[in-house]
């Protein structure tokens, strides 16, 4: 897709999740957006934490840090739909490996109504990494990469986090489709939060120091055997 044939009005997307799976059950936990207009941030966003009804998975707590604890008195899914749906529709959808956001997505609105409509019912899809997966074959396309690619400081994202993460890729989007090195409308709008949960507290997760091991006498040897039936190395120059 062309950045041509791309909508006037663009939703960046991203979602935080209790596991990897809706076939096991897993859920949504927050949904973060960022609505662009003629690829100019408008400063409207839909941010929201949900209950999902369900433990969350220890390996995404590692991810996202957001704890059982705190979504215990977050809305349902259900709660905010109408919200979500309004936010959405009619827009073009940017999420980064779309299939698993629109899955889960999907999911919400089937256990809502099992007769719902589905995200592409709603909305136009473009995946950034099927994208960049196109404009840089061969290499590292995850959102960090492509933040280290197109000069993105992204050292303020320690964990996961939807509305953090769909900022980002506001960013990447706007530079990898079009060059564009600024996100701001000539006259910015007053950021405007249509759904906002309390400030989380994130979960710090301890990981442990890297082992160091070293090489003894006999390895050191054995080694510059190796190196010396080589002829001499540029390094001993």
């Amino acid at each position: 897709m062309t950045k041509n044939n791309i909508s006037n009005r663009i939703v960046v997307l991203d979602t935080e999740t209790t596991g990897l799976s809706t076939k096991e059950g897993h859920r949504i936990i927050e949904i973060g957006c960022v609505e662009l207009i003629n690829r100019r941030l408008t400063g409207k966003r839909f941010h929201v934490y949900l209950n999902p009804e369900r433990k969350i998975d220890d390996g995404a707590i590692a991810v996202h840090g957001i704890s059982n604890e705190f979504l215990d008195d977050k809305p349902l899914f259900k709660q905010i739909s109408a919200e979500f749906i309004a936010f959405i529709q009619d827009a073009e959808l940017v999420i980064h490996n779309a299939p698993f956001d629109v899955g889960f997505i999907n999911n919400e609105f089937s256990l809502v109504d099992s007769q719902a409509k589905t995200i592409t019912d709603l909305c136009l899809v473009f995946d950034t990494l099927v994208y960049a997966r196109k404009k840089h074959p061969g290499q590292r396309n995850s959102l960090d990469a492509l933040c280290k690619r197109y000069g993105i400081d992204n050292s303020h994202r320690e964990l996961h986090g939807a509305l953090l993460d769909a900022e980002i890729l506001a960013e990447v989007f706007l530079l990898m489709t079009g060059g564009q090195s600024s996100l701001l409308a000539d006259e910015p709008a007053k950021a405007e939060l249509v759904v906002v949960s309390s400030t989380i507290p994130r979960t710090t997760v301890s990981r442990p120091a890297l082992t160091i091991v070293r090489c003894n006498e006999e390895e050191l040897s054995a080694h510059q055997m190796s190196l010396n039936s080589l002829g001499q190395c540029l390094w001993d120059q």
